[in-house]
């Protein structure tokens, strides 16, 4: 339990909620405990092609049932920074695995794209599938049923969820998810942010605008901003699948090494031939995915775990909706100014005590349930540490510090940067919406303005650079949702629309579509749903309609009579353009199937 009642009472009504669809999971995931995942129950034939490739040891030890063989899944490639340092994990899991008396094999690699690479690009259109895409090609890795435990190594946007959705649906196995860590701190993130807006406005050239962007994202690692990809971090180390304190080290350190090492050793710990077994499925509970939102709501994270967590806890027969997210927030303060929430970066954070520090003071003020499994083992207060390297190079912990060593990055419980944690569901005839306002002013979170209405983000930049939106307006970008074009990012909006606020006009941005994990200073309510595709409300509205988008009330309306904004056909328009090119032709299924962005805009469920 938590000591607050209200996190406890929205618990309880998630348990309540997915009581039917929970206890069909587990019943799952216990039938299969049952079967068992060694390989005493592959034929001859089937033993052999699985470990053809291996040592002869390592033959020996997987002709038995007694030696634990841990699978990796890997997202590992080059032209992602923040995936390129998986390259060297293999050899180190192996070797870790069989210091441990184990055996490690790779089972499979999985795509990783990058949204930074796909930003406003047609490729982005792939971007959100390739969450479901990872999870159905880790089942292909892990189907082989050779393994006893899993260790994900994955960091990006839609890596981590996908990779935490296919060990959700592997219940029956233990899973660690390993980091390589974010890189080193580059150009600062205001200054890159500076950049971009004075290109916006052709007050500097490419050849600025690249030098900037080169300094920001110069070396392997996560970039340094607090988007999805190192909200994924963070999510993963509060809902207890890390080891305690790995999120933030950077790559190619000592440390960095030690607690990969650590990991995979762990991982062989807690399989089902040992004392502590942990299946990943029974471990993660309602109380685990809670402890994530409020991880999420304190740290001001990306909106695209709206989604998201949706989607993973789903993967868990949990069903979380927008509502809970909503209400949590209401809830969890804000103790955490990292970019766009601030001008720190992921670094400072760490710097400032981290993940540890967090977790000790969400703790103290009661927002997390302590008494969760971790594959750690020992209950989240475990977590309330700093990894340190000791003189024989494995990791030693020591607890979290008393107190932040930046107060204006991380802040205590009693002394919060604002008492909400800023991700709010916005409901009214337009239906239902999610708006981060962490990074907002309070001046902003009502805007009130005519509706221009754009069918693809081209046309708001041809309209910013003709210089025909110099006015109080609401940007209405629709057909952008899931089954429309594969539900892009937006993020090339944020500099033309944060230039046009910065002139003073009042602006805001409503959209079916997704903005950046690093969504900023603009109003902007997104993942509109029903979106414009399916006939939502969306796409209706008209070019003049008022819109009203108010984050306090929590409401989004378009202010036009009830009878005659309902009379209106809903405009549709021709998407074959988003069908060819660049691979979308071969994800077609997933645009007609994708579920609607409440629901996690999943073609699994």
């Amino acid at each position: 339990m938590t000591a607050d009642k209200r996190i406890e009472a929205i618990t309880k009504r998630i348990v309540e909620r997915s009581k039917p669809s929970r206890e069909r999971y587990l019943d799952r995931v216990r039938s299969q405990i049952a079967k068992g995942v060694h390989r005493s129950v592959l034929s001859c034939g089937n033993l052999a092609h699985g470990f053809a490739a291996c040592a002869p040891s390592e033959k020996a030890d997987l002709a038995g049932d007694t030696v634990p063989n841990l699978g990796i899944i890997t997202s590992y490639n080059d032209m992602l920074s923040a995936h390129q340092p998986f390259e060297t994990f293999p050899a180190i899991i192996r070797e870790a695995a069989r210091e441990a008396g184990g055996v490690a094999q790779v089972a499979g690699g999985v795509p990783a794209m990058c949204d930074g690479v796909t930003q406003g690009q047609p490729g982005m259109e792939l971007s959100l599938f390739s969450r479901d895409l990872i999870a159905m090609a880790t089942a292909v890795g892990l189907s082989h049923n050779m393994f006893d435990a899993a260790v994900y190594l994955g960091i990006c946007d839609k890596i981590v969820p996908g990779l935490a959705i296919a060990a959700l649906t592997f219940g029956h196995l233990p899973a660690v998810f390993i980091p390589a860590g974010p890189m080193t701190s580059g150009l600062p993130n205001d200054e890159k942010s500076r950049i971009r807006q004075l290109y916006a406005e052709g007050k500097v050239g490419r050849a600025e605008l690249l030098e900037a962007e080169s300094k920001s994202y110069h070396g392997p690692g996560t970039c340094t901003f607090y988007g999805t990809a190192n909200s994924n971090q963070m999510l993963m180390e509060i809902m207890g699948l890390h080891m305690p304190g790995a999120s933030f080290v950077n790559p190619n350190t000592p440390l960095r090494e030690a607690l990969t090492r650590e990991a995979a050793k762990r991982a062989l710990a807690i399989t089902a031939l040992g004392n502590e077994f942990t299946p990943v499925g029974e471990m993660i509970d309602e109380r685990s995915i809670v402890n994530g939102v409020v991880g999420l709501h304190a740290t001001g994270g990306s909106t695209n775990h709206t989604m998201h967590l949706v989607a993973m806890a789903r993967a868990a027969g949990i069903e979380l909706t927008w509502q809970d997210i909503s209400d949590l927030s209401d809830i969890v303060p804000l103790l955490a100014r990292v970019y766009p929430n601030g001008l720190a970066d992921v670094n400072h954070f760490h710097a400032a005590g981290g993940m540890g520090f967090l977790i000790k003071e969400l703790l103290k003020g009661g927002l997390l349930h302590e008494d969760v499994r971790t594959v750690y083992g020992h209950g989240l207060a475990a977590y309330t540490v700093e990894p340190r390297l000791a003189d024989d190079g494995t990791v030693h912990r020591e607890a979290a510090p008393e107190k932040s060593a930046d107060p204006k990055v991380l802040a205590a419980i009693e002394t919060p940067f604002q008492p909400t944690g800023g991700l709010k569901m916005l409901t009214g005839n337009l239906g239902k919406s999610v708006i981060k306002i962490s990074a907002v002013k309070p001046e902003r979170h009502v805007v009130v303005a005519p509706a221009i209405v754009f069918h693809d983000q081209q046309e708001l930049q041809d309209a910013f650079k003709a210089g025909k939106l110099d006015r109080d307006f609401v940007a209405v970008v629709r057909f952008q949702g899931p089954r429309a074009n594969g539900m892009p990012e937006l993020h090339r909006l944020t500099p033309p629309l944060g230039v046009l606020q910065d002139r003073g006009h009042k602006v805001a941005l409503v959209t079916d579509g997704r903005m950046s994990g690093a969504s900023g200073k603009v109003p902007a309510a997104i993942h509109v749903t029903p979106e414009a595709s399916n006939g939502g409300p969306i796409a209706r509205i008209r070019n003049g309609d008022m819109i009203r988008l108010d984050a306090v009330a929590g409401t989004l309306e378009v202010m036009v009579d009830a009878a005659e904004f309902d009379a209106r056909p809903a405009v549709t328009v021709d998407l074959s353009d988003n069908e060819f090119g660049l691979g979308r032709e071969l994800f077609a299924t997933f645009r007609r199937t994708a579920g609607p962005a409440d629901q996690g805009a999943s073609v699994l469920y």
